[in-house]
């Protein structure tokens, strides 16, 4: 994969692909910049060696293929300009007048491209809109890991036009995870959560045979404890994956729960209560997992010397219901090993709980990372592998 260390941006205008997608409030303010701040390093790296302009294309939200203000990058341009430290100026929807701005701005300009997903052919990864992409500038850098298990014209096609490299943020998630994956330092344990197994099946069965221990949390290990024989009341549970649940355990290297926090619904609070995993009341729900648990994840955490987590363990965003996640997430930040939390849902639970700083590696892509785990190829990354421009 090629480095910015490995091509030539000197006095040249760089189209950077960032990550941008940050999540927005009800009236349009960022709610987390964590993306933003992820790719300064980048966008100054490339001034420090010789870039003339910058324009940055993110897509953010899903707006399907049409203008909507709910999702325009005038929403994060203040941001953008606050993070970097320098103006950053917001592009027209129209390419053409796009590309005249550019030309006539400044040395050491900044631009902000509209939403790619405006587009139509963004996300066909139409090779007719990569061309118009590739008009805006001289040099591409793709630093958009969160979206480089993605075939867009953005990410794939444009990476063929032009001479093109990873960003710094590229580069790291890729060495880490290729780290993690072909050379842990052992015990490796891997820390799985969320509502399915069929989502996280490629990436357990990826990674089962690298790592020492799975501890499996959320709506997921439901299947599992379905698969061992138990009953779990009202419970979300994948009845159609029981069978490949006990084709996994047979490997001997899963932990499920011991015992798990249930109720009536996540509405009643007051019906809470701490069981063990084969009482689970027939009319209540499993939302989070039980002190036992988190006691026994916990000192299988201490002992690990590479550690990567995804997935809640429970429904941490609601009040009552998230001790299990937080507790895990103080353990992984405890943990002296190498700590890797892939994107998504566990990062907002360190992020909440203070603990962001004290894991090695924080991923911005929850998706990418799963998929890079299951071991398929990332098309954003394949093109600046197979890049000969």
């Amino acid at each position: 994969m090629r480095t910015l260390e490995s091509i030539d941006v000197r006095e040249r205008t760089v189209l950077v692909r960032v990550d941008f997608n940050v999540p927005l409030s009800d009236t349009g303010v960022i709610l987390d910049d964590t993306r933003i701040r992820a790719a300064v390093p980048t966008l100054t790296r490339l001034f420090e060696l010789g870039a003339s302009k910058l324009v940055l294309a993110s897509h953010l939200g899903r707006p399907k293929g049409q203008f909507n203000p709910k999702y325009s990058m005038a929403l994060i341009v203040d941001r953008v300009s606050d993070l970097l430290g320098r103006p950053v100026q917001l592009l027209p929807l129209d390419l053409e007048q796009a590309r005249q701005v550019i030309q006539n701005g400044r040395e050491g300009s900044v631009f902000l491209l509209e939403n790619t997903r405006f587009y139509p052919g963004e996300e066909k990864n139409d090779i007719q809109f990569a061309h118009q992409l590739a008009s805006l500038a001289d040099v591409y850098v793709n630093d958009a890991f969160g979206s480089a298990h993605r075939a867009h014209a953005s990410t794939e096609a444009i990476a063929k036009l032009l001479p093109s490299a990873a960003g710094l943020l590229m580069e790291k998630e890729v060495e880490v995870l290729t780290k993690i994956l072909n050379s842990p330092n052992r015990p490796f344990v891997a820390i799985l959560g969320g509502a399915k197994v069929s989502d996280k099946l490629g990436v357990i069965s990826n990674l089962l045979p690298r790592v020492d221990k799975v501890l499996i949390g959320g709506a997921m290990a439901n299947t599992f404890l379905l698969a061992q024989g138990l009953k779990v009341g009202k419970s979300l549970a994948e009845a159609d994956m029981i069978d490949t649940a006990q084709q996994l355990l047979s490997e001997q290297k899963i932990d499920l729960p011991v015992d798990v926090v249930v109720a009536s619904s996540l509405q009643d609070p007051d019906s809470k209560e701490i069981v063990e995993v084969n009482l689970v009341p027939e009319n209540k729900s499993i939302y989070d997992i039980g002190p036992k648990t988190i006691e026994n994840y916990s000192s299988v955490i201490a002992t690990a010397s590479t550690v990567f987590w995804n997935g809640p363990m429970g429904v941490f965003e609601t009040e009552g219901f998230a001790d299990g996640t937080y507790a895990i997430a103080r353990a992984v930040a405890n943990c002296s090993g190498f700590t890797v939390v892939g994107g998504g849902d566990s990062v907002s639970a360190l992020e909440n709980s203070g603990m962001s700083s004290s894991v090695d590696h924080v991923s911005t892509g929850g998706g990418a990372s799963l998929e890079f785990l299951e071991g398929k190829k990332l098309p954003g990354i394949a093109a600046l592998e197979d890049n000969n421009a």
